[in-house]
Order: C-alpha cells, then structure tokens, then sequence
C-alpha cells in the first residue's frame, strides 16, 4: 500500500511538473520581427512603426509620434514553451491619463483553443523599468500552442524580445486572416481607454470574423488630411473602412471629404470605401453645447455622406453603435470600454461583411 500511494504521489508530481516553469527559468529571446507580423498598413524600416515617416510628410510633431506607434499589430508564433516574456526597447510612450499602462505600453495574449482565439495573458513593465524581463504567462503545459500577441496601443518599440524558456522552440506561423482590409480613424480606432491592446474594436472584428483590419488609428488627429490620404493611397488593400467623422469640425468635413475620397479613388478605383458614421458620446447627456456640437458633425457627415454615395462608386456609409440602453459603455464620457468596443464591433460585423462579399471577399 506504501508503494502504491508512493507511486501515486510521483506521478502527481510528475504531472504538475508537466504544466509548472521552472522557478530560476533560463529565457532564450527571438526577435519579435523574425516572427510574422499581422495589422500592418503599409511598410516600414522599423517593423513596428504603422507609417514610414521619413517618406511621408506632413504630420506634426505629435502625428509623427502616433503612426509611430504599433496599435492595431500582432505577433503570430507557435511555441511548446510553458512561459512567454517580453523584454522591450521603448521609443516614445503615451503621457495620458485615459488609457492604462497594460494597454498603451503592455502586451495581450492570446492563445488559440479549440479552433477560437481565447485571451490567456496580459501584461507590462513596472514604471521606470521598462527593459525588464517582463513574464506575460507562465506554468502553461508542454504542448505547442499558436499564439497571437498584440503590441502596444500608444508606444513606439524599437524592439520586441520574445522570451521562451531554454530548450523550448518558437516558429512563426502563417497568419489565418483573410485579405487586406485598412481602417484609418480616431482614438476610437487607436483604442483609447481600452482594457489592454486586444480589445480595440479592429482587434475584435478580426478575430470574431477572420477579415484582417489593418488599423491606422491617430487618436485626435483623423481629420480627412490629404497626407494621410497620400499613405493610404499606396497602401496595398483589398478594401477601406473609415471612422474620419469623430475628430473634425463640421467645417473641415466639408471642406476636406470630398477631395479625400478622389485622391484614395484615384488610387483604388475598384476597391470598397466604406465610412462610418461617429458614435454618441455619452458626454452629451446633460452637457448642452457639447450636446450641439456633437449633432451639428452628425448631420453634417450625414448630409454629405448622402452626396458622396451618389456621386461616388464604390462609396457606403454605416452606422456603429457603442452605447447600451442603460448608457453604461463609457469611460470617460467619450470613449468606450472594452463592452462599448465590444458592441462596435458586433455593430459593423454585418454591414461591413455584406458590402465585401459584393466584391468578393467572405
């Protein structure tokens, strides 16, 4: 009997042993480049830049920073490793208040289970110690699993460490998305005030659909600028979605909208352009100037939105929503929460899928 619960008790061991990281683990790195990125728009000396602003002009000094920044990419790898870590080089970091650290310059992990993609890990490096070994997960079993770790929402990388414990392996792995569709917009877009980075709503429409949103989102800063049009005029896309209605003045949409679709259709003549309306903003409940502010660009991109579906082809417009009954999705009263970005998504997942498959994307 001794024998027996003797036995018993090594080979718990041994299976706890199976799903446990050794304590003084020994990381061996891979360069998060050398693996297959996702998200990206349009090329870069840098991998984790989104725009090469060496060879577009325009921007100013703080534009210049934001498309600098890796929202809206992911690392694909698979690994039999038992923890993961990243040790990172930063570049410029986002000095706000609205969006947390593990969002704007932490990691988000995802794992695929049973065919779907499951949140698994999330993490960042303490402040003032951001070079740091930093273990997103660990004591995971030994067996190969396919990952999918999004970069940061409001950072610059100058590079990205993947750690795995020594003797495991890591590969990258061909990405399961489909086509090549850009969206340029707001903070909305950017993930400001997301929970951490796989939460944005291009994150979300991708994974729930397998349609990749490449995200060129500039928080403040998507006011339909004919450079920003020059970047997306060369961007190689099967498709554009648009969210350029949240951050301009009625004034400026109707001075710029129109001149911003013939530059991008004079590049993608047959592709989809395909515009959405601005969300409410739950700021608006009492406030009353910013109540009439906000209805003034409502119909004002309405307005125009109607001219340009008329007087352009291949040119929709859609209406998303982020609030719920109650008006609990918000932070700060002008961006969603994770559950507001989660209602975004699901908003677009119909329309946007219809208008693709006219053009043959399902």
């Amino acid at each position: 009997m001794k024998k027996l619960f003797s036995f018993l008790a090594m080979a718990l061991i041994a299976v706890s042993a199976l799903g446990q990281t050794p304590r003084n683990v020994k990381y061996v790195y891979t360069q998060a480049s050398d693996l297959d990125i996702i998200g990206k728009i349009s090329k870069t000396e840098n991998p984790y830049h989104r725009v090469d602003t060496v060879k577009y002009k325009g921007f100013t000094k703080y534009e210049n920073a934001q498309v600098r920044c890796s929202s809206g990419l992911a690392v694909l790898f698979k690994t039999n490793s038992t923890t993961i870590s990243v040790k990172t080089v930063y570049g410029f970091l986002y000095t706000g208040t609205t969006t947390n650290w593990v969002a704007h310059r932490g990691y988000d992990l995802y794992i695929k289970k049973d065919g779907k993609w499951i949140f698994a890990a999330a993490g960042v490096a303490p402040m003032g110690k951001e070079s740091q070994n930093k273990v997103i997960i660990k004591n995971m079993d030994g067996s190969e699993k396919e990952c999918m770790l999004y970069l940061p929402l409001y950072s610059e990388e100058k590079s990205i460490l993947i750690g795995i414990q020594k003797g495991a392996s890591i590969e990258p792995i061909e990405s399961p998305f489909r086509h090549r569709v850009g969206i340029f917009g707001s903070s909305y877009t950017h993930g400001v005030c997301c929970g951490r980075a796989g939460m944005t709503y291009p994150a979300q429409f991708t994974r729930n659909t397998g349609i990749q949103l490449l995200s060129l989102g500039c928080s403040g800063n998507c006011k339909l600028q004919p450079y920003f049009a020059n970047v997306l005029a060369d961007a190689d896309v099967d498709a554009l979605v648009f969210d350029t209605f949240s951050n301009p003045s009625p004034q400026q949409m109707r001075e710029r909208l129109f001149p911003f679709i013939e530059k991008i259709q004079a590049a993608h003549p047959d592709i989809p352009l395909i515009f959405q309306r601005t969300i409410y903003r739950e700021q608006r409940n009492f406030d009353k100037e910013c109540d009439a502010y906000e209805k003034a660009k409502m119909q004002t991109a309405d307005s125009l939105m109607d001219i340009a579906c008329r007087k352009y082809k291949n040119v929709y417009y859609i209406r998303p929503n982020a609030s719920a009954p109650d008006h609990e999705t918000s932070i700060d009263g002008i961006h969603p929460s994770n559950y507001g970005y989660q209602l975004w998504a699901e908003s677009i997942r119909k329309p946007i899928l219809k208008i693709l498959k006219k053009y043959g994307m399902k």
